[in-house]
């Protein structure tokens, strides 16, 4: 069709350029080159259609060849499906028939290998949390292994894990020194640490106690963590001295709940803390008492002074001296030895008077002391109840750690006022018992002139 079409436009062309031509000019020669060239035109286009005839029906046999390969592989995929599938389940139904066989020939086996998988269990969980791994590290991957298993236990597997349990046993009565790692406050890893553990209960460092961490992230088991905080010197003293030890006895705290107590005692105030929990109350309380213990000290080396002239004024009665009470009430007599009887009792009198004053000076305020401290303790109390009942009122009652912990922190003041007005009542006894012993003193000795004057009275009189 493409072959008439050129040729039929081939016609008009060349009977319109005749035409044109023929109008223009009259010569032949140029009308023969242009036949020659449309000829030439003619085969040029008729050759290009035959090669793309050739090159379509060549590709249309090439996807007839592909489209067959296709579907031959097609069929093959589908015969092989058929096949696996078949494969697949007489698969499946020898695996629930092996299974079963499995089962009835298991026995007592079945519940021999649940127990085991059990115990494997429950002591990977023991170990992860006993000290002990520290020096035994990895034990926990076989328990691990064991627990997870889902094909019966071999002899050797049996007997390794009766040797663990075992040997957990035998270590909890040891007291084992050994190098392993140990994380510091700071978070650092410290290697080859010399450690001395007690049992399953302790463990100690250069006189540090440590805490087994069996859930550090980023390790497969625990590790050794120094604590934050230790407890009192003479736990630490003892741990010391456990260290130092390399044969017989000596005390030591072991923690029987490996560890829990432990926490416990290290977040339990210290004395310092406590005096803060008083807050301002507290520090006046405690003021108040030093100031008590400084006039006790004052008195009672002042009145101990007193004494020792007393009794050095007692020694030589008929030389009063100025430096003493005793001495200056028998300068009344002496330096007026005829006066009547009365009117040197009445001068005695006087002079003992004036010596009381000094010798009580400092017990009135004492007295105060023991008597203002328990107050300032209760005051101490009824602020912190207060202030622990806003809290109440805030967040309500659903802690009750926050409560008690406010409560402690109120009762603080009412342990500070009696630890001061105790031993304040104490003393104060102590020393109005020497102030009334040389009172009484001088007024023996003033009794005693008196009647030796009344006897000298009544011999002149006869």
């Amino acid at each position: 069709m493409k072959k008439s079409i050129l040729t039929v436009f081939s016609a008009f062309l060349l009977a319109g350029v005749l035409q044109a031509q023929a109008q223009n000019t009259a010569a032949a020669d140029p009308l023969d080159q242009l036949l020659q060239k449309v000829k030439r035109s003619m085969s040029e286009e008729s050759a290009f259609n035959r090669k793309r005839e050739q090159e379509f029906l060549q590709r249309r046999n090439e996807q007839r060849q592909l489209l067959a390969k296709a579907r031959k592989e097609l069929a093959a995929e589908e015969l092989r499906s058929d096949r696996l599938k078949k494969e697949y389940d007489d698969n499946e139904r020898e695996l629930a028939k092996l299974e079963t066989t499995l089962q009835e020939r298991q026995g007592n086996l079945g519940e021999m290998f649940g127990v085991v998988r059990q115990v494997a269990g429950d002591a990977k969980s023991q170990f992860e949390s006993s000290i002990v791994t520290s020096e035994i590290p990895g034990r926990t991957k076989f328990l691990s292994e064991l627990a997870q298993s889902k094909a019966l236990p071999s002899i050797k597997q049996l007997r390794q894990l009766w040797f663990e349990i075992q040997r957990e046993i035998t270590e909890q009565a040891k007291v084992v020194r050994y190098n392993t790692e140990v994380m510091g406050k700071d978070g650092r890893i410290n290697k080859g640490v010399q450690v001395t553990r007690v049992g399953v209960f302790n463990a100690v460092s250069g006189g540090k106690f440590l805490q087994w961490n069996s859930q550090m992230i980023g390790r497969d088991e625990g590790i050794l963590v120094e604590l934050a905080r230790q407890p009192d010197e003479r736990f630490r003293t003892m741990a010391a001295a456990l260290e130092k030890l390399t044969s017989g006895f000596t005390g030591f705290p072991a923690d029987p709940t490996r560890g829990v107590i432990l926490s416990l005692v290290v977040q339990s105030p210290s004395v310092e803390e406590r005096v803060r929990q008083g807050k301002e109350i507290g520090y006046v309380i405690i003021v108040v008492g030093i100031i008590g213990v400084l006039i006790v000290l004052w008195r009672y080396l002042a009145l101990t002074l007193v004494q020792m002239k007393v009794k050095s004024q007692l020694k030589n009665p008929d030389q009063p001296r100025e430096d003493n009470p005793l001495g200056r009430v028998m300068k009344v007599y002496y330096d007026d030895p005829e006066v009547d009887v009365d009117a040197l009792e009445l001068k005695l009198d006087e002079a003992i008077m004036r010596e009381t004053p000094a010798l009580e000076r400092g017990l009135s305020m004492v007295k105060i002391i023991y008597v203002v401290a328990p107050l300032l303790g209760l005051l101490g109390t009824v602020t912190g109840m207060i202030e622990t009942f806003q809290q109440i009122t805030l967040f309500g009652t659903g802690d009750p750690k926050m409560m008690a912990g406010g409560i402690s922190a109120a009762l603080v003041t009412t342990m500070l006022g009696l630890f001061v007005a105790i031993p304040m009542t104490f003393l104060h006894a102590i020393l109005v018992n020497k102030s009334n012993h040389l009172l009484h003193l001088l007024e023996e000795q003033s009794a005693g002139i008196v009647a030796q004057q009344a006897e000298k009275h009544d011999a002149g009189v006869h």
